[in-house]
Protein backbone atom coordinates (compact mmCIF):
# COMPACT_ATOMS: atom_id res chain seq x y z
CA UNK A 1 0.00 0.00 0.00
CA UNK A 2 1.38 3.38 -0.94
CA UNK A 3 0.92 6.89 0.37
CA UNK A 4 -0.12 8.71 -2.79
CA UNK A 5 -1.93 11.99 -3.11
CA UNK A 6 -5.03 12.23 -5.26
CA UNK A 7 -6.12 14.96 -7.65
CA UNK A 8 -9.41 15.27 -9.46
CA UNK A 9 -9.22 15.72 -13.21
CA UNK A 10 -11.51 16.37 -16.13
CA UNK A 11 -11.59 13.48 -18.64
CA UNK A 12 -10.54 15.94 -21.37
CA UNK A 13 -7.21 16.40 -19.55
CA UNK A 14 -6.30 12.87 -20.67
CA UNK A 15 -4.72 12.61 -24.11
CA UNK A 16 -3.63 9.02 -24.73
CA UNK A 17 -1.19 8.42 -21.85
CA UNK A 18 -0.47 12.13 -21.29
CA UNK A 19 -2.21 13.94 -18.44
CA UNK A 20 -2.38 17.70 -19.04
CA UNK A 21 -2.27 19.33 -15.62
CA UNK A 22 -3.96 22.67 -14.90
CA UNK A 23 -1.84 25.49 -13.39
CA UNK A 24 -3.55 24.86 -10.03
CA UNK A 25 -2.74 21.14 -10.16
CA UNK A 26 0.86 21.91 -11.12
CA UNK A 27 1.16 24.27 -8.15
CA UNK A 28 -0.34 21.71 -5.79
CA UNK A 29 1.73 18.73 -6.94
CA UNK A 30 5.04 20.50 -7.58
CA UNK A 31 5.03 23.33 -5.03
CA UNK A 32 2.79 22.24 -2.13
CA UNK A 33 3.55 18.49 -2.22
CA UNK A 34 7.02 19.01 -3.75
CA UNK A 35 6.72 16.05 -6.11
CA UNK A 36 9.57 15.50 -8.56
CA UNK A 37 9.91 13.69 -11.90
CA UNK A 38 8.73 10.06 -11.72
CA UNK A 39 6.99 10.61 -8.36
CA UNK A 40 3.60 8.91 -8.47
CA UNK A 41 0.11 10.24 -7.70
CA UNK A 42 -3.50 9.24 -8.30
CA UNK A 43 -5.78 10.97 -10.84
CA UNK A 44 -9.52 10.46 -10.41
CA UNK A 45 -12.43 11.74 -12.49
CA UNK A 46 -14.98 11.78 -9.65
CA UNK A 47 -17.13 9.24 -11.49
CA UNK A 48 -15.38 6.09 -10.36
CA UNK A 49 -12.32 5.97 -12.63
CA UNK A 50 -8.84 6.11 -11.10
CA UNK A 51 -5.43 6.19 -12.77
CA UNK A 52 -1.94 5.76 -11.40
CA UNK A 53 0.18 8.57 -12.85
CA UNK A 54 3.63 10.04 -12.42
CA UNK A 55 5.12 13.51 -12.76
CA UNK A 56 6.94 14.33 -15.99
CA UNK A 57 8.19 17.90 -16.04
CA UNK A 58 5.07 19.98 -15.43
CA UNK A 59 2.68 17.35 -16.77
CA UNK A 60 1.60 13.83 -15.87
CA UNK A 61 2.13 10.45 -17.46
CA UNK A 62 -0.61 7.84 -16.98
CA UNK A 63 0.79 4.45 -15.98
CA UNK A 64 -2.32 2.31 -15.49
CA UNK A 65 -6.05 2.27 -14.80
CA UNK A 66 -6.74 1.24 -11.21
CA UNK A 67 -9.53 -0.86 -9.77
CA UNK A 68 -10.55 0.71 -6.47
CA UNK A 69 -13.46 -0.49 -4.30
CA UNK A 70 -12.66 0.70 -0.78
CA UNK A 71 -12.16 4.42 -1.43
CA UNK A 72 -14.73 7.23 -1.39
CA UNK A 73 -15.72 8.75 -4.74
CA UNK A 74 -14.84 12.19 -3.34
CA UNK A 75 -11.48 13.54 -2.22
CA UNK A 76 -11.71 14.92 1.35
CA UNK A 77 -9.00 17.15 2.79
CA UNK A 78 -9.25 17.79 6.53
CA UNK A 79 -7.68 21.08 7.61
CA UNK A 80 -7.32 20.62 11.35
CA UNK A 81 -6.07 23.07 13.94
CA UNK A 82 -3.75 21.12 16.20
CA UNK A 83 -5.46 20.24 19.51
CA UNK A 84 -3.65 19.92 22.81
CA UNK A 85 -2.10 16.69 24.05
CA UNK A 86 -2.12 13.63 21.80
CA UNK A 87 -5.59 14.29 20.39
CA UNK A 88 -4.25 14.55 16.86
CA UNK A 89 -3.20 10.89 16.96
CA UNK A 90 -6.83 9.88 17.38
CA UNK A 91 -8.00 12.30 14.67
CA UNK A 92 -5.52 10.84 12.17
CA UNK A 93 -6.46 7.27 13.06
CA UNK A 94 -10.26 7.70 12.92
CA UNK A 95 -10.39 9.97 9.87
CA UNK A 96 -8.13 7.59 7.96
CA UNK A 97 -10.56 4.77 8.71
CA UNK A 98 -13.45 6.97 7.53
CA UNK A 99 -11.84 7.64 4.14
CA UNK A 100 -10.16 11.06 4.34
CA UNK A 101 -7.61 11.66 1.58
CA UNK A 102 -5.37 14.34 3.03
CA UNK A 103 -4.86 15.87 6.49
CA UNK A 104 -3.40 19.36 6.78
CA UNK A 105 -2.46 20.33 10.37
CA UNK A 106 -2.66 24.08 10.92
CA UNK A 107 -1.38 26.44 13.60
CA UNK A 108 -4.23 28.77 14.56
CA UNK A 109 -4.34 31.71 16.95
CA UNK A 110 -5.51 29.40 19.76
CA UNK A 111 -3.20 26.49 18.96
CA UNK A 112 -1.07 25.53 21.94
CA UNK A 113 1.00 22.84 20.24
CA UNK A 114 4.03 23.41 18.05
CA UNK A 115 4.80 19.90 16.78
CA UNK A 116 8.24 18.41 16.29
CA UNK A 117 9.30 16.54 13.11
CA UNK A 118 8.99 13.34 15.16
CA UNK A 119 5.27 14.07 15.60
CA UNK A 120 4.80 14.28 11.83
CA UNK A 121 6.54 10.92 11.38
CA UNK A 122 4.31 9.45 14.10
CA UNK A 123 1.13 10.73 12.43
CA UNK A 124 2.19 9.30 9.09
CA UNK A 125 2.86 5.94 10.70
CA UNK A 126 -0.56 6.00 12.40
CA UNK A 127 -2.23 6.81 9.06
CA UNK A 128 -0.43 3.91 7.38
CA UNK A 129 -1.48 1.47 10.13
CA UNK A 130 -5.09 2.70 10.11
CA UNK A 131 -5.33 2.45 6.31
CA UNK A 132 -4.06 -1.12 6.43
CA UNK A 133 -6.44 -2.06 9.26
CA UNK A 134 -9.46 -0.61 7.42
CA UNK A 135 -8.38 -2.23 4.11
CA UNK A 136 -8.10 1.05 2.25
CA UNK A 137 -6.38 1.19 -1.13
CA UNK A 138 -4.32 4.25 -0.22
CA UNK A 139 -2.77 5.93 2.79
CA UNK A 140 -3.85 9.54 3.39
CA UNK A 141 -1.23 12.23 2.93
CA UNK A 142 -0.30 14.04 6.15
CA UNK A 143 1.14 17.41 5.19
CA UNK A 144 3.57 19.45 7.25
CA UNK A 145 1.86 21.89 9.66
CA UNK A 146 1.46 25.44 8.33
CA UNK A 147 -0.07 28.68 9.58
CA UNK A 148 -3.87 28.86 9.24
CA UNK A 149 -3.71 32.03 7.11
CA UNK A 150 -1.33 30.33 4.66
CA UNK A 151 -3.47 27.20 4.46
CA UNK A 152 -6.76 28.94 3.66
CA UNK A 153 -5.22 31.22 1.05
CA UNK A 154 -3.53 28.31 -0.76
CA UNK A 155 -6.57 26.04 -0.79
CA UNK A 156 -7.68 24.99 -4.26
CA UNK A 157 -10.58 22.69 -3.33
CA UNK A 158 -13.77 23.49 -5.21
CA UNK A 159 -15.93 23.06 -2.08
CA UNK A 160 -14.59 24.57 1.15
CA UNK A 161 -16.29 24.52 4.53
CA UNK A 162 -15.32 25.99 7.90
CA UNK A 163 -16.89 24.39 10.97
CA UNK A 164 -17.94 26.93 13.59
CA UNK A 165 -19.72 25.88 16.78
CA UNK A 166 -21.13 29.30 17.67
CA UNK A 167 -23.27 31.29 15.26
CA UNK A 168 -26.31 30.68 13.10
CA UNK A 169 -24.82 28.73 10.21
CA UNK A 170 -26.39 25.99 8.04
CA UNK A 171 -25.75 22.37 9.02
CA UNK A 172 -23.10 20.54 6.98
CA UNK A 173 -25.77 18.06 5.86
CA UNK A 174 -27.72 20.87 4.21
CA UNK A 175 -24.83 22.18 2.12
CA UNK A 176 -22.95 19.05 0.98
CA UNK A 177 -22.91 18.92 -2.81
CA UNK A 178 -23.22 15.26 -3.80
CA UNK A 179 -21.63 15.93 -7.18
CA UNK A 180 -18.48 17.41 -5.62
CA UNK A 181 -15.14 15.88 -6.59
CA UNK A 182 -13.10 17.46 -3.84
CA UNK A 183 -14.02 18.90 -0.45
CA UNK A 184 -11.92 20.68 2.14
CA UNK A 185 -13.29 21.00 5.66
CA UNK A 186 -11.58 23.14 8.30
CA UNK A 187 -12.03 22.46 12.02
CA UNK A 188 -10.72 24.66 14.81
CA UNK A 189 -8.92 23.98 18.09
CA UNK A 190 -10.29 24.08 21.63
CA UNK A 191 -12.09 27.41 21.89
CA UNK A 192 -12.80 27.51 18.16
CA UNK A 193 -11.67 29.92 15.47
CA UNK A 194 -11.19 33.62 16.22
CA UNK A 195 -13.44 36.16 14.49
CA UNK A 196 -10.47 37.28 12.40
CA UNK A 197 -9.76 33.69 11.27
CA UNK A 198 -13.39 33.23 10.23
CA UNK A 199 -13.23 36.48 8.26
CA UNK A 200 -10.01 35.41 6.47
CA UNK A 201 -11.49 32.00 5.64
CA UNK A 202 -14.71 33.48 4.24
CA UNK A 203 -12.70 35.88 2.05
CA UNK A 204 -10.77 32.84 0.77
CA UNK A 205 -13.95 31.04 -0.31
CA UNK A 206 -14.84 28.99 2.79
CA UNK A 207 -18.50 28.67 3.76
CA UNK A 208 -19.09 28.61 7.56
CA UNK A 209 -21.18 25.61 8.61
CA UNK A 210 -22.44 23.94 11.79
CA UNK A 211 -22.13 20.33 12.95
CA UNK A 212 -25.18 20.58 15.21
CA UNK A 213 -26.37 22.36 18.33
CA UNK A 214 -23.93 20.78 20.74
CA UNK A 215 -20.39 21.98 21.35
CA UNK A 216 -18.10 19.14 20.22
CA UNK A 217 -14.57 18.51 21.42
CA UNK A 218 -11.79 19.29 18.96
CA UNK A 219 -11.18 15.53 18.62
CA UNK A 220 -14.85 14.67 18.07
CA UNK A 221 -15.71 17.35 15.49
CA UNK A 222 -13.56 16.07 12.59
CA UNK A 223 -14.86 12.52 13.06
CA UNK A 224 -18.44 13.80 12.86
CA UNK A 225 -17.69 16.00 9.84
CA UNK A 226 -15.90 13.31 7.81
CA UNK A 227 -18.59 10.75 8.73
CA UNK A 228 -21.33 13.06 7.44
CA UNK A 229 -19.52 13.68 4.15
CA UNK A 230 -18.72 9.98 3.67
CA UNK A 231 -22.34 8.98 4.40
CA UNK A 232 -23.58 11.40 1.73
CA UNK A 233 -21.36 9.84 -0.93
CA UNK A 234 -21.45 6.10 -0.16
Amino acid sequence: MSQLQRITINPNQLQATQLLLTPQQQHYLLRVLRLRDDDKFIAMDGMGKWWLAQVQGEQGQVLELLEVKTELPVSITLMMALPKGNGFDEIVRCCTELGVNCILPVLSDRTLLNPSPQKLERWRRIASEAAEQSERAFVPTILEPVAFNTAVKESTAAHRYLCEARGDFPHLNQVINNTANDIMIAIGPEGGWTDQEIEIAVKSGFAPISLGRRILRAVTAPIVAVSLIAANFE
